[in-house]
């Protein structure tokens, strides 16, 4: 019996392991729900990216930090990887990158979207 209840519990490890959480999660905002970090903050895209590819450079990325990867991050599904102007590996969600906003202070806030045009909330 011992050894039926080992096996189960380490079947049940691995299992969880196999299936990687995603990156980011979903939270209510006044535009409705939208992607979020772990945190609660708000993630944005950017009108000039291109499919998998960040177009904003250096002094943006001061603005709009990247929505950074852990070094051990795994694309899977409709979360990719892509390359930051920084050089790190930052999310991309159905191929668009995804940043913060440094005027959001608090979780839910979404005080980026629609800035300049080019800025959206992630859905």
């Amino acid at each position: 019996m011992r050894t039926i209840l080992i096996a189960i519990g380490a079947l049940t490890a691995l299992a969880g392991s196999a299936f990687a959480a995603e990156p980011a999660k979903t939270v209510e905002t006044k535009m409705g729900k939208v992607l979020a970090t772990e945190k609660g903050m708000v993630l944005y895209t950017f009108d000039k990216d291109t499919k998998g590819k960040s177009n904003c450079d250096k002094d943006c990325l001061k603005k709009w930090p990247a929505f950074h990867a852990g070094a051990k991050a795994k694309a899977e599904g409709e979360w990719t990887l892509v390359k930051a102007a920084d050089g790190k590996e930052m999310w991309a969600y159905e191929g668009k990158p995804l940043y913060t906003y440094v005027e959001d202070k608090k979780a839910g806030e979404a005080n980026g979207d629609g800035v300049g045009g080019v800025w959206h909330a992630a859905k």
